[in-house]
């Protein structure tokens, strides 16, 4: 019986780690060099003062990520996980055409 209670705590931990993990990188790389980070080196070095900035830009990106994981729980419930999967996969093809027909556009 300990012995399922265990190895219950350890996959929830790898849950856990995998999740967090997978979470982190994801959201790290996707926000190197965007102008989210080149804007908040612009407000460091226009205000001198970078722990505010630092404190202001920590506040907004966590209240925009509160955001977007609370309309991603409330979408789980409405929509399975292969229709949502189907939606996003759409809707990146759809931008990635209009992207490439504004490029395009300016070209010809």
């Amino acid at each position: 019986m300990n012995s399922n209670l265990e190895k219950k705590d350890n996959n929830i931990e790898k849950s856990f780690l995998s999740i967090f993990i997978t979470t982190f990188t994801t959201i790290f790389i996707a926000e190197l060099g965007d102008k989210t980070q080149i804007a908040t080196l612009m407000l460091s070095a226009e205000s001198g003062k970078p722990i505010i900035v630092f404190l202001g830009s920590s506040l907004a990106l966590i209240s925009s990520s509160v955001v977007g994981v609370f309309i991603g729980k409330w979408l789980s419930k409405k929509i399975s996980p292969s229709k949502f999967a189907l939606f996003t996969g759409a809707l990146m093809i759809l931008i990635s055409l209009f992207l490439t027909y504004d490029i395009l556009k300016n070209y010809f």
